[in-house]
C-alpha cells in the first residue's frame, strides 16, 4: 500500500459497496474489500463501475474473529465500512437465524478486533430505517432520537447491531459511527427489490426484451426513497465529521409504491393495468404502512447535499437501467 488512506469495505460486492468503492478510489483511497469466496467473487456491479481491477479482494468465510483480527493487524485501515448483512426483510422471515446471527455477530468481531489493536480505525456501521418499525403519524417524519420498534427479524437485527456499536463508542471510546439508511435504490440493487424489479422488467418491456406482467405485493406502502450513488457520499462524509455521532440519511421525501408504479410507467409511456398484476403471495407477515425520515442533521452538520425529488430519482434510475441492461447484453 502506498501512503494514501485506506478503507475496508465488508459487503464490498453489493450494491452500496460498489458505489462506495468508486467514490473512494475517485478520492485517492487505497480499497480492500470483505468477500466471502474469493475464488468465485461476485465482480458485476464493481465491473459494471469498472473497478474490479483497482480493488484487493480478502475472503472470511462467515464471522471467523480469528481471521478478522489477523486483517485488521496487518492492514490497519484508516476507516472500515460494515455494508455486510444479509438484508432482505422477506428472507429475514423466511431465515430468521441466519440473519440475526450474521448481522450481529459480524459486528462484534470487528469492533472487538479495533479495540483489542487499540486502532484508531474509524468504523461506519450501516444501519437501517427497519429498525423503527411501525411508527405512529405522530413520530413522522422520523429523527435519530426515536425509539426503535422493529417489525422484521431483519430489523431486529440491525437494531442489535446499531446499539452495539453505540455502545463500544461510549465504553470504549472507538470512532464509531452509524448511518441510518432509508431505502436507496440503484440499477445495482438485487432483483428481489421492488423498485429495481419493477424498472427493470419495465425498461425490457420497452426495448422489446420482454412482454410479462410485473408482479407486485402491497402496493399501499409509503416510503422514503432516495438515489444510492448519493447515499454512499453521506457515509463517508460522516466518518469525516470532527466527532463520532449517528445520522438518519434519507431524502426527505414520501411516496407510495402505487405513486412510484405509475411514474415509471408514465415515464416509459407503458399502461399500468396492462403490465402491473397483484400478487398475494408478496405480501409480508408484517409490513411497515409508512415511513419517512428528517434528514435536516445530516444536511446541517455533514453539509451533505441531497435534494432529489420521487420524479428525478425514477428519471435518473431509468437512465442507469438502460445503460445496465446494455451492458449485460454485451457481456454475452
Amino acid at each position: 500500500m502506498n501512503n494514501s488512506k485506506s478503507a475496508l469495505i465488508i459487503g464490498i460486492t453489493g450494491q452500496d459497496g460498489a458505489y462506495l468503492s468508486k467514490f473512494l478510489l475517485d478520492k485517492g483511497y487505497d480499497v480492500l474489500g470483505i468477500t466471502r469466496n474469493i475464488l468465485e467473487p461476485d465482480l458485476n456491479r464493481l465491473s459494471f463501475l469498472g473497478i474490479e481491477n483497482e480493488i484487493e479482494l480478502i475472503e472470511i468465510v462467515n464471522t471467523d474473529s480469528d481471521r478478522i483480527e489477523r486483517i485488521l493487524n496487518k492492514y490497519k485501515p484508516n476507516e472500515i465500512y460494515n455494508l455486510g448483512a444479509q438484508s432482505s426483510v422477506g428472507q429475514s422471515f423466511v431465515d430468521p437465524f441466519g440473519t440475526v446471527s450474521y448481522n450481529i455477530l459480524s459486528v462484534v468481531s470487528w469492533l472487538e478486533g479495533i479495540k483489542k489493536y487499540d486502532l484508531p480505525t474509524r468504523f461506519y456501521q450501516a444501519s437501517s430505517s427497519e429498525m423503527f418499525g411501525n411508527v405512529r403519524e405522530s413520530d413522522l417524519p422520523l429523527k435519530e432520537s426515536l425509539i426503535f420498534h422493529p417489525a422484521s427479524p431483519y430489523g431486529v437485527s440491525k437494531a442489535a447491531a446499531h446499539w452495539l456499536t453505540v455502545n463500544y463508542r461510549e465504553a470504549n471510546q472507538l470512532f464509531c459511527s452509524c448511518g441510518i439508511l432509508f431505502n436507496h435504490e440503484s440499477t445495482l440493487r438485487g432483483q428481489n427489490y421492488v423498485i429495481k424489479k419493477i424498472i427493470n422488467a419495465a425498461v425490457k418491456i420497452k426495448m422489446g426484451l420482454s412482454n410479462k406482467s410485473i408482479n407486485v405485493g402491497n402496493i399501499s406502502i409509503k416510503r422514503d426513497w432516495g438515489y444510492a450513488p448519493k447515499y454512499v457520499e453521506a457515509m463517508w462524509l460522516i466518518l469525516q465529521h470532527h466527532r463520532a455521532d449517528d445520522f438518519l440519511i434519507c431524502s426527505g421525501n414520501v411516496t407510495s409504491l402505487e405513486g412510484m408504479i405509475i411514474t415509471i410507467m408514465d415515464e416509459l409511456g407503458l399502461d399500468v393495468k396492462q403490465y402491473i398484476q397483484i400478487d398475494p403471495d408478496l405480501f409480508r407477515p408484517v409490513d411497515l404502512e409508512e415511513i419517512y425520515g428528517d434528514n435536516n442533521k445530516a444536511k446541517s452538520q455533514l453539509k451533505w447535499d441531497y435534494n432529489m425529488s420521487h420524479k428525478d430519482l425514477i428519471k435518473q434510475l431509468i437512465i442507469d437501467e438502460y445503460e445496465f441492461i446494455e451492458w449485460e447484453l454485451n457481456q454475452k
